[in-house]
């Protein structure tokens, strides 16, 4: 096997598992443990994942964010809920902007009955499921590709995102900790930024498993957003939180919507 054909199948490896031992990709694969070693040193330095005692992981950490596909396998069900909800926001007419992330991004197979729409976003995931759908106008963020985000960022995002204006801009972030939110990534807390100040209204989107964690970068308060909206599954400590700090939250359940504010 070649060994960008090994990097590719250990990154699947990864997909499937979240983590995996220097052992075991050895005897996979075939190969010493030396080149194992070698090949996770060139996939951290891409960023791809991160070495961790004895192997390797691709879950989250402060520094690190998953590849965009392992977090789209991440409490789908909670997702595709919070989604649902999210569109019963929107109205026909409207403009609204989607983010990179795998949890704002389920908006986009929920919309399509709602036209006239204006969709703008860096989501290449977005991008490919709206195009050429009948009444909706897809603007698409440019910018620098990035594959694990599966979005674009940099200048280009940052000049376009500055010269809109949005009626609802719906975001997600990797970690809510106390009344803030945070992300491993400067280029997406920065494109993020932009994202908040372009819109009228906006909505936080995190699953209940976000809450209690932390990352690199500030990102936002709580407090920019006109809710945040997550699963009925959010741990009780944590919506009394935001419920003490004056933010609205809604947790969204199979059969009912609850609110603490």
């Amino acid at each position: 096997m070649k060994p960008e054909d090994r990097r590719q199948a250990i990154m699947d490896v990864l997909m499937e598992a979240g983590t995996a031992s220097v052992e075991d990709l050895s005897l996979r694969f075939g190969v010493s443990k030396m080149t194992v070693h070698r090949d996770l040193d060139d996939l951290e330095q891409a960023g791809l994942l991160r070495k961790v005692h004895g192997g390797a992981s691709i879950q989250s950490s402060p520094q690190f964010e998953s590849d965009f596909r392992y977090r789209e396998k991440i409490a789908a069900a909670e997702k595709n809920r919070i989604a649902e909800y999210a569109v019963g926001l929107i109205e026909p007419g409207q403009s609204i902007l989607i983010d990179d992330s795998s949890t704002a991004g389920a908006i986009a197979a929920c919309i399509r009955d709602i036209r006239p729409l204006t969709v703008i976003t860096n989501n290449l995931g977005v991008i490919a499921s709206l195009s050429g759908a009948p009444g909706i106008n897809v603007i698409a963020l440019g910018g620098q590709y990035s594959k694990k985000f599966n979005g674009f960022f940099g200048i280009v995002t940052e000049e376009a995102l500055r010269s809109l204006r949005v009626d609802i801009a719906f975001l997600s972030s990797s970690a809510v900790a106390g009344a803030a939110a945070f992300h491993q990534d400067q280029e997406v807390v920065q494109a993020k930024r932009l994202m908040v100040k372009s819109a009228t209204r906006k909505y936080l989107l995190v699953d209940h498993d976000k809450f209690g964690r932390s990352a690199l970068h500030f990102l936002t308060g709580l407090d920019a957003f006109d809710a945040v909206l997550t699963g009925a599954e959010v741990a009780d400590e944590h919506a009394d939180a935001l419920s003490d700090a004056g933010i609205r939250l809604v947790k969204v359940d199979t059969r009912k919507v609850s609110e603490t504010a």
